[in-house]
């Protein structure tokens, strides 16, 4: 007895532990997460065009920096936690990365090191208890308070921290109002 199967276009018919499997023609790049996805791009080619994160993000023309920013956080964040997505549940981790913000004496005070992994983009007096989660700021930023995770949740401290160094530059575009033109007036 003969059995024929149509395999799709990009597949192939393969024997998976006795069960034949359709599988990727090319291979499945096996290098961790954090040195496949190095930029926005990456993170989008490793969700693929059909993701539904990547259709919003492409219907999205004239967002303003924020929200722009913020769908791009949504697709670093699927690409990096690999399927993995918070369930919201109490004996649930998840992490987020973290971010300090300085006074101009404080930032005068680091060293020259420091200094390059600081983004300048607040003013004055500002705190930060949990990055995108939890912030409190006055004067230049605004008043922001929440208790819970938000969608940009990673499943490791790892990946919090990879990203929160990795995307700073989207991460200050999301937190912090831009400085445009108009300001300056």
């Amino acid at each position: 007895m003969e059995i024929r199967i149509d395999v799709p276009a990009g597949k192939k018919a393969e024997w998976v532990n006795g069960v034949l499997t359709l599988v990727d023609e090319t291979p499945k790049d096996n290098r961790p997460v954090t040195e496949r996805v190095k930029t926005f791009e990456d993170a989008v080619r490793e969700l693929g065009d059909e993701h539904p994160f990547v259709k919003e993000w492409h219907l999205g023309d004239g967002l303003s920096a924020d929200l722009e920013a913020y769908l791009k956080l949504r697709i670093i964040a699927a690409a990096l936690n690999e399927g993995w997505e918070p369930k919201f549940t109490t004996d649930e981790y998840r992490y987020f990365p973290w971010f300090v913000l300085y006074t101009e004496e404080e930032y005068n005070e680091l060293s020259d090191e420091d200094k390059t992994l600081v983004v300048q983009r607040s003013y004055f007096y500002s705190y930060s208890y949990g990055g995108v989660a939890f912030v409190y700021a006055d004067y230049d930023s605004s008043y922001t308070f929440s208790a819970g995770g938000s969608r940009l949740a990673f499943k490791n401290s790892d990946l919090a921290k990879y990203a929160g160094k990795q995307f700073i530059e989207i991460y200050a575009d999301f937190v912090f109002k831009p400085k445009c033109e108009s300001d300056n007036k």
